[in-house]
């Protein structure tokens, strides 16, 4: 008899048990999964920000992005982005499995992208240019501003070219002239104008491409200390024997001959560049110099101005 209590006994518990694990499975299936925070672009895209989340992991990122994913595609929507931080690298992986791919990268984050309609894709690349000036410098004298570099392509050959340099984030044109001048050369500097610039493809890692423009500062002074770490010389030159270089007349240095030429003659007031028209934190607009006073006409007077 009490062998036969406890064996009804067992079974009632093991009953409970199986109905135990039946509701639980229940809930969880029952149980909705939240989506991943995300915002709605322009475009009828989604912007996910993950910079401000302090932690999340893999499988319950792998989750909400499954369950967003099915969410995104029943709404119609097309580019979806998501920034992840450095401190959330391990979700990448998970995110490329399901068929994201990386767009481009910072210091602090990396930004993934997947295009959920049928492709094509119509999401932007990344930064396609990178933005180098050269600075054509004059002084009182008339002199132009050259210098020899450490490293780089104009290494060890006895060429005296303008100081160069690439344009920072946020930065506009003038002011990274003006700035990589005073960084090279110590040489305090005016922005004049823009005199040209020049596209280079497959310029930068075998795939960006350059763009480099030319431009005329005015020196407010005139002792140059140059900076050890890149800069092996630097002094002041007559244009002419800028210009007359043995490398400018090189077979392949076309380019080279034709800015230095296009110096020469701003140093005699012969060309006319771009000035700078209107310049703000954000945006900054060049011009040629007699249309400079076009923000300041009305449209019939600008249509007249510029059909002279």
């Amino acid at each position: 008899m009490g062998l036969t209590k406890s064996l009804l006994f067992l079974v009632f518990c093991c009953q409970r048990y199986i109905l135990l694990l039946g509701y639980c499975s229940m809930e969880g299936e029952g149980q909705q999964i939240s989506l991943l925070d995300g915002v709605e672009d322009r475009f009828g895209g989604i912007v996910v920000n993950l910079m401000e989340v302090e932690s999340m992991t893999v499988d319950d990122f792998d989750a909400k992005l499954d369950a967003s994913l099915k969410a995104w595609k029943d709404q119609g929507k097309k580019g979806i982005w998501i920034k992840l931080p450095r401190e959330l690298s391990s979700l990448v992986d998970t995110a490329i499995k399901k068929g994201f791919t990386y767009h481009h990268a910072e210091n602090e984050y990396v930004m993934l992208t997947s295009w959920l309609p049928q492709p094509p894709s119509t999401l932007p690349c990344n930064a396609s240019h990178r933005i180098g000036i050269g600075a054509f410098v004059l002084n009182k004298n008339g002199e132009m501003l050259v210098v020899q570099e450490n490293s780089g392509y104009f290494r060890e050959k006895n060429v005296w070219k303008v100081p160069t340099g690439t344009i920072k984030e946020g930065e506009s044109i003038w002011a990274g002239a003006v700035r990589e001048v005073k960084e090279e050369t110590d040489i305090d500097a005016e922005f004049v104008e823009v005199l040209a610039f020049m596209e280079s493809h497959q310029a930068v890692w075998q795939r960006k491409s350059d763009i480099f423009f030319v431009c005329e500062l005015e020196a407010s002074t005139f002792e140059i200390k140059k900076q050890d770490s890149e800069i092996y010389a630097a002094k002041w030159m007559l244009v002419e024997e800028y210009v007359n270089q043995p490398f400018h007349n090189k077979e392949g240095n076309e380019m080279f001959k034709l800015i230095a030429n296009i110096c020469l003659k701003k140093s005699r007031d012969k060309y006319t560049g771009f000035v700078l028209t209107k310049d703000s934190p954000k945006k900054s607009l060049y011009c040629r110099v007699d249309h400079a006073n076009l923000l300041n006409e009305t449209a019939d007077q600008a249509s007249t101005s510029l059909s002279d």
